[in-house]
């Protein structure tokens, strides 16, 4: 029993050495696969280091003056480290201490075009509020024409289409303005027969005031004008049943004064359409026939 006994404890202490020596093997093995992992520089870095104390950074430029962004390296480091953490590093936020460099400028064009158009638009309105309040104020009117009287002598028509004749037209011009004065600059007359220009004249210029008839004179005189053919057929055949009609047309240069206020020129087309002339084929005069025409008055 004492002998078995010796063997027990012999067999118990050759485990225990068996034991011990193994669990040294597996530290030694560990320690050197850890040596040889931090030793291998060729190795791709992956995650990011533990909580530490950061190296130190030189903020000193080649040239001697110090660097814009201390807290930022100059220099690359080649060398790899195997972090323990796989997980990549956060990224870094920029923090905009001023927050008006973050705000959108709109586009200067853009803004340069839309005051100029409100400014255009601004005009308008101005012009045309200011239009309105003198329209208001004077009440413009376009003066009105009138033929009183025709005397037509020393008319003829020979049969080499050749016409001879004096007209002399009084007209009756009324400014129905009553606060504007009307001054006439120049005024052309021309006295056709239907679309046919017989003579032109012009009459001398006048001033008309607020409220006014004045009765303007014009005389024209043909002398062997050439006409066409159907001027004479036509005009043979209106003094067969009686009459002749004419027609005059004036164009005016005509300013407008209120006061202080003065509107630019305006050009006035007159038209005194068909007043006849009584005149047969045995007489060479005549006169107006069936009263005074008014005339039609455009700007």
């Amino acid at each position: 029993r004492c002998r078995e006994s010796k063997l027990v404890s012999v067999a118990v202490c050759r485990l225990c050495s068996i034991v011990s020596i193994s669990t040294h093997l597996k530290g030694q093995t560990h320690r050197l696969t850890l040596n040889a992992s931090m030793e291998d520089q060729s190795r791709p870095v992956t995650g990011y280091p533990a909580t530490g104390y950061p190296q130190a950074q030189s903020n000193t430029n080649p040239n001697g003056y110090p660097s814009a962004h201390p807290s930022y390296s100059t220099t690359t480091t080649t060398t790899g480290t195997a972090y323990p953490y796989a997980a990549p590093p956060p990224q870094a936020t920029y923090y905009n201490p001023n927050p008006y460099y973050a705000q959108n400028y709109p586009n200067p064009r853009a803004t340069f075009l839309r005051r100029l158009f409100a400014i255009i638009i601004a005009a308008f309105i101005i012009t045309g509020t200011v239009v309105f309040i003198i329209w208001l104020v004077l009440r413009p009117r376009i003066p009105e024409f009138r033929v009183d009287q025709v005397t037509l002598s020393n008319f003829n028509v020979s049969s080499s289409s050749e016409i001879t004749g004096n007209w002399d037209v009084r007209f009756t011009v009324r400014n129905p303005n009553h606060k504007i004065t009307l001054y006439y600059d120049r005024i052309e007359a021309s006295i056709f027969y239907k679309s046919e220009s017989l003579s032109e004249t012009t009459l001398p210029p006048f001033v008309q005031d607020t409220k006014n008839e004045t009765v303007v004179r014009a005389t024209f005189a043909a002398s062997s004008t050439y006409v066409g053919g159907w001027v004479l057929k036509g005009i043979n055949q209106d003094r067969t049943r009686g009459s002749v009609g004419f027609n005059v047309r004036l164009f005016a240069r005509v300013r407008f004064k209120a006061g202080a206020w003065r509107a630019r020129r305006r050009f006035l087309r007159v038209y005194c359409p068909d007043f006849n002339v009584g005149i047969t084929s045995n007489n060479s005069g005549g006169t107006l026939v069936g009263g005074s025409r008014q005339c039609r008055v455009g700007i």
